[in-house]
């Protein structure tokens, strides 16, 4: 057999190899149509190999940066919540929706079906009540009766300390304030008032001032004078008596007691709240 001349063998070799490259390319052209999600990630160390992950063509088999997954199926919203006080306008709602047609269409059914609901708003009514009052036995801040006891024993002991604070403050008084008393010789309560406001002034000896608005004598204040415009001019209300205005030597201002009839309890605790304790401290 004679042998192929060098020419020939190179020849050879070059259709040899057009044909490898031809054959081997084929499935790469195949798998390039095909998408795959489950293509495995190739690892390039710190991302800096341009040549492997830019410049040279991976197909769709390799990848060098992992994508983020797609969820195929997107979550379901979550069904909107009511607030509580959408919840409880519905309550309220429905109760007078089922009250007004009980009321129009006073049927068994219609009726008891009101009766019912109201009956489990009642009881849940209680049972917030149950633990609001739990919730202050338990915490001595939301506690008021601490401040103002209701109970018989409490009351009574407050009452005994606010009457010694009291006392306390009335002896140290007469150094600062002294008392206008207003009143009427046809005053019916004036009579009534006089010997309480007398009593009271003596016991802490404040002096009092009596003048008399329609120019009348009181038995209990001899010595009284005729008013000339002193009301008017302290802002007070001109028409009405008794009127009893304690006056601040100090700040030369007027403090109007009260007008009427008072207890001398009352107008004792009245000096002493507007004379040493400031708004809202007793609540």
């Amino acid at each position: 057999m004679p042998v192929p001349a060098p020419e020939t063998w190179r020849r050879l070799a070059v259709a040899l190899t057009l044909l490898a490259a031809i054959v081997g390319g084929a499935p790469k052209v195949a798998l390039a149509n095909e998408k795959s999600v489950d293509a495995p990630f190739v690892a390039t160390g710190d991302g800096a190999d341009t040549f492997y992950c830019e410049e040279r063509w991976l197909g769709y088999w390799f990848y060098c940066t992992r994508p983020e997954p797609v969820d195929d199926e997107p979550d379901a919203a979550n069904p909107p919540t009511s607030s509580a006080v959408e919840k409880l306008d519905a309550i309220t709602a429905t109760l007078r929706e089922l009250k007004a047609r009980a009321i129009i269409e006073p049927t068994p059914a219609n009726v008891t079906a009101y009766i019912r609901f109201q009956r489990r708003q009642l009881d849940q009514a209680a049972l917030f009540s149950d633990v609001w009052q739990r919730a202050i036995w338990q915490d001595p801040e939301l506690d008021y009766t601490l401040q103002r006891p209701v109970s018989t024993l409490g009351t009574r002991q407050w009452q005994d300390a606010r009457k010694a604070e009291r006392d306390a403050a009335m002896r140290s008084l007469s150094a600062r304030y002294g008392l206008f008393y207003f009143f009427a010789q046809s005053c019916g309560a004036c009579e009534v008032m006089s010997p309480i406001v007398r009593s009271v002034t003596s016991t802490w000896n404040i002096s009092v001032r009596a003048i008399s608005t329609d120019g009348g004598p009181s038995k209990q204040f001899p010595d009284y004078t005729v008013e000339t415009n002193q009301r008017a001019r302290m802002g007070l209300e001109p028409k009405v008596t008794p009127a009893v205005v304690l006056w601040d030597a100090k700040n030369q201002r007027a403090i109007p007691i009260g007008y009427g009839v008072m207890s001398a309890d009352e107008l004792q605790d009245r000096i002493y709240l507007l004379t040493s304790k400031d708004a809202g401290h007793d609540f």
